[in-house]
């Protein structure tokens, strides 16, 4: 087994928070190697447009890729197509499968995660899809030029957006959710509803408290979707969209701690100080959170990697960055800022029958997230609130003739 090269620094995972990590050390002024190894063939690209332009055949993958090619080759960006085995601390060297090895001075872990798989009878049968990768993307466009009954387990973000794309393509759409809700781990009962009704108004059919206990199928294919009581769903195809699982094999074989992901200090540092960590893989101190929490997002994987990038280039400081979200389904984009618990109270800005809307959270009177559909000012708004201190009070949330930038000059 042979190390080739000097040891610069290694980036392991070439998603968003991979690339931009490499981008932002070399925007920092950075210039020892730097290697950037993934494991899917091609270009660096976004994964957000996969389920909505992407699969609409809206968005091409050059224009998903986050660069061209000679970015790479301009920023003296080394691209290794490979997957990674094992991590050697003692020898600073990544392994690859194949038994080529890799150096570092420092490595970064941004593995990040991958689906869920669904734990029943007929998982494997031809025609049961999953939505993560350029390869998942491109499997699903083909069956939407063709098959005409859709089911999607689970009510999260990729199955909603996925159902929309599928119900405005003329396609027969059933949604199953095991939670009494949709999108239960991200917004309020009120927003929830909302996009329940939402997704009823173009067609989908919701079930929910539906627990998948088995799939059907015909010659290996799968034809449906059977619940716990006993109903089978029709399906000429299915999209399983039950959460994601962080990748952290690698750092745990390697004696990392692991605590719902790869756990990393405020600086995004692991228990080793040649390594650091970010992404969906690594669970951070979070003020927002109150604690340690792991969070699947884009800007959030690409705010770690320009802090991380700071830091590795004499600039330390501690990642603070607010957290938000969003999500684009048929003519709705739904955005979030901040972190919410279930418990906190929620008050409604703005009319949902309009289209146009916020739902503001607090705890204890103090805001915690805004949830905004169709109204990009409160979440900007929401952004600069939550980056200092909070200054408003559910009152004023909730009166539309109370100008929310007033609070911006206190």
């Amino acid at each position: 087994m042979s190390a080739a090269g000097e040891a610069g620094i290694l980036i392991l995972g070439a998603g968003q928070g991979g690339f931009q990590a490499a981008a932002s050390l070399r925007d920092c002024g950075y210039e020892g190697r730097l290697v950037l190894v993934g494991d899917e063939p091609g270009l660096p690209y976004q994964r957000p447009p996969l389920s909505k332009a992407y699969m609409k055949s809206e968005a091409g993958i050059e224009q998903i890729e986050l660069r061209a090619g000679a970015f790479y080759a301009d920023h003296r960006i080394e691209l290794v197509n490979a997957r990674a085995t094992a991590i050697d601390r003692a020898g600073q060297l990544v392994l690859l499968e194949g038994g080529a090895a890799l150096p570092y001075a420092h490595l970064i872990l941004a593995t990040g995660a991958r689906n869920r798989p669904l734990p029943v009878p007929g998982h494997d049968l031809a025609g049961v899809f999953y939505l993560r990768t350029l390869a998942d993307a491109d499997a699903l466009r083909g069956k939407l030029d063709v098959a005409r009954r859709v089911v999607v387990i689970g009510a999260g973000f990729i199955g909603l957006e996925f159902a929309a794309v599928a119900r405005a393509l003329g396609h027969e759409v059933t949604v199953l959710e095991g939670a009494g809700r949709v999108l239960a781990r991200a917004v309020s009962p009120d927003m929830s509803a909302f996009f329940a009704d939402a997704h009823a108004a173009m067609g989908t059919k919701l079930v929910l408290g539906a627990g998948v206990v088995g799939l059907k199928g015909e010659g290996g294919h799968v034809t449906g979707v059977e619940t716990g009581d006993g109903t089978v769903h029709p399906a000429d195809f299915v999209l399983v969209g039950i959460g994601v699982v962080p990748n952290v094999e690698l750092a745990a074989d390697a004696g990392l701690e692991v605590a719902n992901g790869i756990v990393v200090d405020a600086h995004l540092a692991t228990m080793d100080p040649a390594i650091s960590g970010l992404g969906d893989a690594v669970a951070y101190p979070s003020r927002f959170a109150g604690g340690n929490v792991r969070l699947e997002s884009v800007q959030n994987a690409a705010d770690q990697a320009r802090s991380l990038a700071h830091r590795l280039t004499g600039k330390p400081a501690p990642f603070d960055a607010v957290p938000w979200f969003w999500s684009d389904q048929s003519d709705l984009k739904l955005q979030i800022v901040g972190l919410a618990a279930a418990t906190d109270s929620a008050v409604l800005r703005g009319d949902p029958a309009s289209r146009r809307f916020s739902v503001f959270r607090f705890r204890d009177g103090v805001l915690t997230a805004i949830e905004s559909v169709n109204r990009p000012a409160d979440h900007m708004l929401g952004r600069r609130l939550l980056a200092g201190t909070p200054a408003i009070t559910p009152a004023q949330a909730g009166d539309e003739s109370f100008e929310l930038k007033s609070l911006l000059a206190k």
